[in-house]
């Protein structure tokens, strides 16, 4: 009974026999998947398939036999998982067998083959034998080209998995891989056989005798010459040809004897791409040569690459070859040497030296910057080959300026200088004599302030850069040089208007070194600095000229420039404050641009302060507070007109000092914000001033509670404080803050301090938690653009606090912003608001520079523009074409502001099929907007429409007729 019931079990059912006869003799292809979903489901095991396929395997008919197999082998990639270690076994015999059989069999088999290298079940030695059976029967560039790919895939599988096991072949494996591949010609193919090549170097399988076999049977396809067909579905770019045959070729010393003549070949060959190609390998194969692979091939390769470098004309060529130059040169350098082994490195450069340094010596100078590049390219590549390269050119340069004594040729002479020395700056010397400058030091800055003096402004500029370089070379310039060059800087800071480049590359140059040497720039240039100050506060005092202003304006310019060191900022910082107080006393005759020009020197000198914790903390408790109390003067009444204090209050006066203030905020801890928001907050809300300098004022300071219109424009400088704060960082009295915001925000006196309350408002909405308290402000804020928008005399400032809370929530990705972007859109319809509706998308799609910025630490999503536009864009369209023509305009250009946002690779995939239709017509809307507006726009246009005239639809070209025909007419007479 038993063995009845298991003689029942293995037994194929007569639905199994149904599909297998449907797949091998009625040629249907769906039973396959039936079968192997059976057998994945237990329905059926692989055992009963292939009783079922008996007779079918057995078939006198080849076709039938290769429909068995196929059956079986479609079944086996599907259910391979499932195999037990004994059906494996029994299979690769069979399939093995196979591969002797009628060529119409051998596809199928191959597949088999394919799906059982991904057994886990396969037994030790199995692996071995199928590959033998391979490389023994199969002929495999014979084949079709899926059926050559089988193969490499069998291969590729069986090297992941049984790795030690085809190793134990030896060098037959990389011959019987070498027959596999010899002669392939399809580019998928290629791509996984020189996969295999490269796995067989880099995992160290024997090679045997084979290497210039293997060699040979790859190095036939360089250089890659391949041009991917159009619409190829198969992605394969000849980019991906040319890198995956690289990475053989440069995998291994081995090859190199084979190689390095098929380089030198190629690179002096007439094709571009070959020699492109051809130096890019040997730049490759640097990194794994040595002295050793190298060394017979040396002059022959510095003579291919002197050749290109001096005679092509090709740039590209040219920076491959002095890539590849470096390459050889670092590889020589870093070469491991025994006792008795030759130092090429020496002979290679002497070599360089020798055909090149003639050339820098050539009155007519026609090869001095090729010849440069090559020795500046060896120079680069190693410390040793830098100071032996530089030690024989720098003399030579340092000779030849003294003999040229044209300005375009000293200049010339002194940026290849300019290039050595900055080569110097790679690499580090503990030891000073070790420098090889230091033996030219004394010529070097002798040089250098020559050139600083010199009448002509490029020399004074490559000047300037040489100091510099010079100065980062660490204990080479002496406190005199310092002292001396410190005394340029400054005279160079303040030339006149035609030489302002110098002026500001001395400022650039003086920033950089003092860096380095803050000692000598606090002693010589800022005390300096310090007087020129107070003798343009004189100045402007008296009323003098521009030319004085210029110079005074140059001052504040280089005491920011200066400030890149924590203690110099310690001393710039109180002479730029100390020049506003002076403003303040009336010691100076102010305008709102002196007032601005010292506020750009403070936020220059507190972005350089950002990157040190400890200054950017200095900055904020010395500036911040100074800035408030001028600010709080200012609003104050005052029996005597003051000049300064109505400037200070001005709109640009006003966005200086916010700049400052959220450039000096953004970068404080939240331990640092938090003992400063204690303090600013209460300010605003309480009038508490203890924490400002000479803070006797008149009376108090209520911005909120009633105050003067003054006093409700510094509101501007809160948002500035608290909007740029750490989102971690807790305010003090936040429920009162808004609700004075919100109030403040729908003040009719004063557009200006409106907007900054509502700026304001929505920046703290934005960074606060999500929450009951956060719902509670939203809806706060939507009763009362809802309130100011029924009311005429509040509907721009509910307007405009519409439009930046929707920013803030559109930013943040928060459920709300919709509910307030169909708000906004709805306005598009109105008659007052309409247009500045249509304008609002602009300002929900930009940046910002003052509020609800990255950098002031507002949650910002990296795709909050993609998803405005997936979401409002439908709806802006429908609106467009159910608004009345008045309208029309406004869909328009808020559609048209959102567009222009949108990166064109998000914006072309979400564009509709139809889409040149759509556009024409656009174009042709865009007409209906004031003619002044698009006037400047019409030639432009005109000539875009030009080319969907030609289209091959008849629609687009009627389309395009009707709109460039509209554009044509635009501004004529009666239009």
């Amino acid at each position: 009974m038993a063995a009845a019931a298991a003689l029942e079990a293995v037994a194929p059912t007569g639905a199994l026999w149904g599909l297998v006869h449907d797949f091998v003799m009625g040629q249907q292809e769906g039973p396959a998947d039936q079968v192997a979903a059976d057998v994945k489901s237990g329905s059926y095991t692989v055992l009963q398939v292939v009783e079922a396929l008996g007779s079918s395997l057995e078939n006198p008919e080849p076709r039938t036999r290769a429909r068995g197999i196929q059956l079986l082998s479609q079944v086996l990639l599907h259910c391979h998982s499932l195999l037990l270690e004994k059906e494996v076994v029994h299979l690769i015999l069979f399939y093995e067998n196979r591969l002797k059989d009628h060529h119409l069999v051998i596809p199928s088999v191959l597949q088999g083959l394919r799906a059982l290298s991904m057994c886990v079940a396969l037994p030790p030695g199995l692996a071995v034998s199928v590959l033998k059976a391979i490389f023994q029967e199969v002929h495999v560039q014979s084949l079709p080209q899926v059926d050559r790919h089988t193969v490499y895939s069998i291969i590729t599988n069986f090297m992941q998995t049984r790795e030690e096991e085809l190793k134990g072949l030896g060098a037959d494996f990389t011959f019987g891989f070498i027959q596999v591949m010899d002669g392939e010609k399809d580019p998928r193919n290629l791509l996984v056989a020189f996969c295999i090549v490269h796995d067989l170097i880099s995992r160290d399988y024997s090679l045997g005798p084979f290497v210039e076999e293997l060699f040979e049977v790859t190095s036939c396809y360089f250089p890659i010459d391949f041009t991917p067909p159009p619409n190829d579905p198969h992605g394969i770019q000849r980019e991906d040809l040319i890198l995956s045959l690289r990475a053989v070729l440069a995998s291994t010393p081995r090859f190199a004897e084979f190689l390095l003549p098929l380089l030198i070949e190629k690179v002096d060959s007439e094709i571009l791409s070959a020699k492109l190609d051809s130096l890019q390998t040997l730049t490759a194969c640097c990194a794994v040569y040595g002295q050793k692979e190298l060394k017979d091939f040396l002059p022959s390769l510095w003579a291919s690459i002197r050749r290109e470098v001096f005679q092509t004309a090709s740039e590209r060529v040219e920076a491959e070859g002095l890539t590849a130059l470096h390459s050889l040169t670092a590889c020589l350098s870093c070469s491991v040497l025994r006792a008795d082994d030759e130092d090429l490195l020496d002979s290679f450069l002497n070599n360089i030296l020798q055909d090149c340094r003639h050339h820098l010596c050539e009155p007519d100078m026609k090869l001095v910057w090729p010849s440069t590049k090559l020795l500046q390219a060896a120079a680069g590549a190693s410390a040793r080959a830098c100071d032996h390269i530089t030690s024989n050119v720098l003399p030579l340069l340092l000779e030849q300026f003294h003999k040229h004594n044209q300005s375009n040729q000293r200049r010339t002479i002194l940026e290849m200088m300019l290039g050595f020395l900055k080569l110097q700056q790679k690499w580090g010397y503990e030891d000073k004599d070790e420098q090889p400058l230091s033996g030219f030091k004394d010529q070097l800055c002798s040089l250098v302030f020559m050139n600083l003096t010199d009448p002509s402004t490029q020399l004074q500029l490559v000047g300037i850069r040489m100091l510099t370089v010079l100065g980062a070379q660490p204990d080479l310039l002496s406190s005199g040089d310092l002292e001396l060059a410190v005394g340029h800087l400054y005279r160079l800071s303040f030339l006149e208007e035609e030489s302002q480049s110098c002026s500001v590359a001395a400022m650039e140059a003086s920033g950089t070194l003092a860096t380095l040497y803050p000692v000598a720039f606090s002693s010589h240039l800022v005390p300096k600095l310090a007087e020129e100050l107070h003798v343009g506060e004189s100045d402007l005092a008296r009323g003098d000229g521009p030319t004085k202003c210029s110079r005074h304006l140059r001052c504040l310019q280089a005491l920011s420039a200066v400030s890149t060191h924590p203690s110099i900022v310690k001393k710039t910082l109180p002479l730029l404050l100390q020049h506003l107080w002076q403003m303040d006393k009336g010691n100076v005759v102010t305008g709102s641009s002196e007032v601005i020009a010292v506020c750009q020197s403070l936020q220059q000198v507190a972005e350089k302060c950002q990157q040190d914790p400890a200054s950017c903390w200095y900055f904020h408790q010395t500036a911040v507070p100074c800035l408030l109390a001028l600010a709080v003067q200012a609003s104050m009444p005052e029996k005597e007109p003051s000049v300064l204090r109505k400037v200070l209050l001005e709109d640009e006066v006003l966005a200086a000092m916010v700049s400052v203030i959220g450039t000096a905020t953004t970068h404080l801890s939240p331990d640092l914000a938090a003992q400063s928001v204690a303090c600013i907050v209460p300010l605003f809300l309480d009038g508490n001033i203890s924490f400002l300098p000479e803070n006797s004022f008149p009376c108090r300071f209520q911005p909120f509670q009633g105050g003067s219109p003054g006093q409700r424009r510094l509101v501007a400088l809160l948002m500035a404080f608290v909007c740029s704060l750490p989102r971690n960082v807790e305010i003090p009295q936040l429920n009162q803050l808004m609700r004075e915001l919100l109030e403040l925000s729908c003040c009719h006196s004063c557009p200006f301090s409106s907007t900054a309350a509502a700026k304001c408002f929505a920046g703290l909405l934005n960074k606060h938690p999500a929450g009951q308290q956060l719902d509670e402000f939203i809806q706060l804020a939507m009763d009362k653009v809802e309130t100011g928008l029924g009311s005429g005399p509040y509907s721009v400032q509910a307007f405009t606090l519409l439009l930046w809370v929707t920013k803030a929530l559109v930013l943040r990705y928060h459920p709300r912003s919709s509910c307030l972007t169909d708000r906004l859109m709805g306005l598009l319809s109105d008659p007052e608001l309409g247009p500045a509706a249509a304008d609002g998308f602009s300002l929900l799609m930009s940046d910002c520079s003052d509020v609800l910025t990255r950098a002031g630490h507002a949650e910002v999503r990296i795709m909050f523009r993609q998803r405005f536009f997936t979401d409002n864009v439908p709806a802006l369209v429908q609106g467009f074409h159910a608004a009345p023509q008045d309208v029309k305009p406004n869909y328009l250009k808020g559609l048209s502001h959102v567009l222009n946002r949108l990166p064109k690779p998000v914006l072309l995939p979400e564009l509709p099929t139809a889409v040149r239709i759509a556009a024409l017509r656009c174009m042709h809307a865009l007409t209906r907007l004031p003619t002044p507006v698009l006037l400047p726009y019409k030639p432009q246009v005109i000539r875009a429409l030009a080319k969907p005239l030609d289209d091959k639809k008849r629609l687009v070209r009627k389309e395009a007729v009707s709109a460039r025909g509209e554009w044509f007419l635009l501004g004529s007479p009666g239009s």
